[in-house]
């Protein structure tokens, strides 16, 4: 888009381009490189000991655990240029957080369309902040996707309203 609207020159895309690339051909290379628990205690790694081979992305969500350090057991990796290196780490530490979200994000697109009980008591919402519970219970929203667009309502407030509102469907079911 910046390129387009010309606000990016040709030398950053390129730039941009290049680095992505070596961004995906370290997280390929992290993902196929594997080593059993054994193998990474050999190398000062402490794993849980469970059989289970882990990439050496996995590893670089390990404490203490950075891409210089797997290029003693991956020489390989010794030739990762240290801004390519610094991100792939990063993402590694983050990737738990973000397939969580991710997975969040498919449930809310599951559960817009929940209609919301129009007697529903805001103030008996669990992890609901004030203005949270406030701006709710002003504006009354018919649907989870509809409580999703009030401003002041965060993503976790909805995560709660969902959770209260399936107990309650359950509890009122049974």
């Amino acid at each position: 888009k910046g390129v387009a609207a010309g606000c990016v020159g040709s030398a950053r895309e390129r730039r941009f381009a290049k680095k992505a690339q070596a961004l995906a051909d370290a997280r390929e290379r992290l993902a196929a490189l594997r080593v059993t628990p054994t193998e990474a205690r050999r190398h000062g790694i402490a794993v849980n000991r469970d059989g289970i081979r882990r990439s050496a992305a996995d590893l670089l969500r390990y404490p203490g655990v950075d891409l210089a350090r797997l290029a003693s057991i991956w020489p390989e990796l010794a030739t990762v240029p240290a801004d390519v290196a610094e991100q792939a780490e990063i993402d590694a530490r983050y990737a738990g957080y973000v397939e969580r979200q991710a997975a969040d994000i498919r449930a809310f697109r599951r559960d817009e369309s929940l209609m919301l009980p129009p007697d529903l008591d805001y103030g008996t919402v669990g992890s609901l902040s004030t203005e949270g519970r406030q701006r709710l219970e002003a504006t009354r929203p018919a649907t989870l996707g509809a409580a999703a667009r009030v401003p002041g309502v965060t993503p976790a407030a909805l995560v709660a309203l969902l959770r209260h509102v399936r107990r309650r469907d359950d509890r009122l079911s049974a």
